[in-house]
C-alpha cells in the first residue's frame, strides 16, 4: 500500500489504531472490537496474512503513518519518546507528562529529568492558530519550550514565537533535528500557574519541599490556602520542586517490564494510557493474538 494509495477514511482509521480506546479495550478485556473495526477500514486485514499477529498490524499501520503526508501526533511523539525520552534518558532516570493540562491548553508531551522540558507537536496536519496562545501558555510552567514540526510548517514557527523558544524539525527518515535550542528558564515561570497545572497532592508535596509551613485546614478550604503560598514561592525554586516531585509522581518506571514486550511502534501508547497491573499481561497477550483470531473481536 504506498502512500498516495491512502483515502481519508483509511488514514483517520489508521491514527485510531493508536488511540486511547483501543488500548484500553486490549488491554481491559484481551480483545478490541474496535481494533478489528479500524484494521478493516485502515485495509491493513487485507494485506497481510492471517498467521501474522495483531502487533505486526500496528507496526504496518506505523509505518504508513510515518509518511510525510500522513504523520499524525502519535508519529511525532513516538519520535520525541525514541529518540529522547528512551534514547538520551530512561524510565529511570526521566518521567513523561502526556496531555498535561496547562491553563485552557493541553501540552503534547513534557519530559521531565533535571529540569521540564515541554513539547508542542504540529504536524503536517496540524494547523498553527492556535500555537501562539499554547506556547504563551507553557512558558508559565516549563523551563524549556520546544515546537516540533515539519519541514512545511518550519519557516511559520521560527518567525511567529520568541527565541527563547526552541524548534525541532522531523525529517522524512523519522530523525529529529534541531533548528534552534530552546532556553533554560526557570525563572520566567509561574508558581501559580504551576499549582494550577497539578494535583492537590503534589501541591502539598511541593509546599513540603521549600519548607512551607502548611496551615490545617477544612479541605473545602485546601486549594485556596495552597494557591496562597504558591503565590509567595520564587519561580525558580517552585520549578525546581516541581521537577522533583513530579518525577516521584508520574514516574514510569513500572512500565519497563511492559513496554520491553511490546513492538516499538506502540511503546508511546503504552505510557500515555494509565492502565492497571493486571492489565499490563492481557495487553501483551491481545497483540501476540494471531490475526486470523483478532478477526473475529468485531
Amino acid at each position: 500500500m504506498r502512500m498516495t494509495d491512502l483515502a481519508s477514511p483509511q488514514l483517520a482509521a489508521l491514527s485510531r489504531l493508536f488511540s486511547s480506546s483501543v488500548i484500553r479495550e486490549l488491554a481491559r478485556r484481551g480483545r478490541s472490537p474496535l481494533f478489528t473495526r479500524l484494521a478493516r477500514q485502515s485495509q491493513l486485514f487485507a494485506s497481510l496474512p492471517a498467521s501474522e499477529c495483531v502487533h505486526s498490524l500496528f507496526d504496518a499501520a506505523f509505518q504508513l503513518l510515518k509518511r510525510q503526508g500522513c504523520r499524525d501526533e502519535y508519529v511525532y511523539k513516538a519520535a520525541l519518546v525514541q529518540k529522547i525520552l528512551l534514547g538520551r534518558h530512561s524510565l529511570q532516570t526521566a518521567s513523561m507528562l502526556n496531555e498535561f493540562r496547562v491553563g485552557g491548553c493541553k501540552a503534547d508531551l513534557a519530559i521531565l529529568n533535571g529540569t521540564a522540558t515541554v513539547y508542542e507537536v504540529k504536524s503536517e496536519r496540524d494547523s498553527l492558530a492556535r500555537l501562539q496562545r499554547q506556547i504563551a501558555a507553557y512558558m508559565t510552567v516549563f523551563s524549556r519550550v520546544y515546537v516540533i514540526t515539519a519541514e512545511t510548517h518550519v519557516n511559520a514557527v521560527m518567525t511567529s514565537l520568541p527565541e527563547e523558544i526552541g524548534v525541532l524539525q522531523l525529517n522524512s527518515r523519522h530523525q529529529i533535528s534541531t533548528l534552534r535550542e530552546a532556553a533554560d528558564r526557570p525563572e520566567r515561570t509561574s508558581p501559580i500557574a504551576i499549582f494550577e497545572s497539578i494535583r492537590t497532592g503534589e501541591a502539598r508535596l511541593i509546599l513540603q519541599a521549600r519548607g512551607v509551613s502548611i496551615p490545617v485546614v477544612p479541605n473545602t478550604q485546601q486549594s485556596a490556602v495552597f494557591r496562597q503560598l504558591f503565590g509567595k514561592l520564587n519561580p525558580r525554586e517552585a520549578h525546581e520542586s516541581m521537577v522533583q516531585v513530579l518525577k516521584k509522581t508520574r514516574n514510569l518506571l513500572r512500565l519497563s517490564d511492559l513496554v520491553a514486550q511490546l513492538p516499538d511502534s506502540l511503546h508511546t501508547a503504552a505510557m500515555s494510557v494509565p492502565l492497571r497491573k493486571l492489565d499490563h499481561a492481557r495487553l501483551v497477550t491481545a497483540v501476540n493474538t494471531p490475526l486470523k483470531d483478532a478477526m473475529a473481536w468485531a
